[in-house]
């Protein structure tokens, strides 16, 4: 018979096989559960895209909504699990991964409580956002992880890179302005500011072009200028993927469910939990 000093130990093995599974992938019953997620969250985004076709809707349209209600119970039940396996659910709802799966089921449930006197483009709408289902397959790059602290590490640097594109873009914006003037399409200075975007990231639309020789110049300018722009935040973000470029594990902290850790790490380096 369990007394009640033990039920809160069996709890925590209970807890603990569930995060094992969930959060884990280098054991058989984590990759399991990460083989029929991967399947579920594919089959799911394919649905949405079929139920946009007006023909397959209308042929197939009960049997798409069926598939998505059963992918949608299947999902919020694996949302709840995830935050019954960590210690601090509220840390992880608030994560990259815990938005990702509340907005895989939300959509859902929004276009099911919506009054039917609203728009049906606005349902539309929100049926739509179910395409962010999708978002939860970053739990299955190891990659991804090594991205975002490649990112974060590199933010200070791109702040700084952003802060002085914008300021090329007003000075150029302001310069085409004055050269070019209204008559030449460069309206305003926010309308100059645009095509001094448009050409520096060299996509060039063509909608607002000079015609003075004068800006025609500074417009080739910006060009040459945009080549080299281009380079400085892969630069960036290359240098620190090479510094994160070390071995991680696939463990997860039962605690706040980070990942990313050392492969010899033994407490979490976010929340101190011990892994």
């Amino acid at each position: 018979m369990t007394t009640s000093a033990d039920r809160p130990a069996t709890r925590s093995r209970w807890r603990a096989r569930l995060h094992e599974v969930i959060f884990e992938a280098d054991t058989p019953a984590g990759r399991a559960f990460d083989v029929c997620l991967l399947v579920a969250i594919l089959v799911s985004v394919i649905t949405v895209v079929l139920e946009s076709v007006a023909g397959i809707r209308r042929e197939y349209g009960g049997v798409l909504r069926a598939v998505e209600w059963a992918l949608t119970v299947a999902f919020t039940i694996e949302y709840g699990l995830r935050l019954v396996a960590v210690d601090r659910p509220w840390r992880y709802a608030r994560s990259l991964f815990g938005l990702a799966d509340l907005l895989a089921v939300v959509p859902t449930y929004l276009a099911l409580l919506l009054p039917a006197a609203q728009s049906l483009m606005v349902i539309r709408a929100i049926r739509l956002l179910r395409v962010f289902r999708i978002l939860k397959l970053a739990h299955f790059l190891d990659e991804a992880q090594q991205l975002v602290l490649a990112l974060r590490a590199s933010r200070r640097k791109i702040t700084v890179f952003l802060g002085g594109i914008v300021t090329i873009v007003v000075i150029m914006g302001a310069l085409m302005y004055l050269v070019e003037g209204e008559e030449h399409g460069f309206t305003s200075i926010p309308t100059s500011m645009y095509w001094a975007v448009v050409t520096m990231t060299t996509v060039g639309y063509g909608d607002v072009a000079p015609r003075t020789p004068l800006g025609q110049l500074l417009a080739a300018v910006l060009m040459i200028l945009g080549y080299a722009i281009i380079a400085v935040p892969t630069g960036i973000v290359s240098v620190e993927l090479a510094r994160t470029g070390r071995p991680v594990s696939r463990q997860a902290c039962p605690a706040c469910s980070a990942e990313g850790h050392d492969v010899d790490a033994t407490h979490c380096k976010y929340c101190g939990a011990p892994l």
